[in-house]
């Protein structure tokens, strides 16, 4: 009985492999990244405001495709079936 116990724990594997775990880590980079892009935009007198800073591209565009396309790979990532 002590055998199989014993047998059954070293057959034990994780469902996701160390390269999804990678592949998530790059993932949650690009969400980094993303958000990062997003941040900014404040102006150092509060009566004034600039709609060229606040409403640039980077902020309306590119930031959330960076972070839609962070959360697809890290959706990728977990579902990637690991090679045996």
């Amino acid at each position: 009985m002590a055998k199989n116990i014993k047998k059954i724990n070293s057959e034990v594997e994780f469902a996701i492999g160390k390269k999804n775990f990678i592949y998530i880590a790059i993932g949650v980079a690009i969400l980094i990244i993303g958000f990062l892009l997003m941040t900014g935009g404040k102006s150092t007198d509060p009566t004034v405001f600039d709609e060229k800073e606040l409403f640039s591209i980077r902020r309306i565009t590119i930031a959330p495709i960076v972070v839609v396309s962070g959360f697809i790979f890290i959706i990728w990532a977990i579902m990637k079936k690991p090679k045996e």
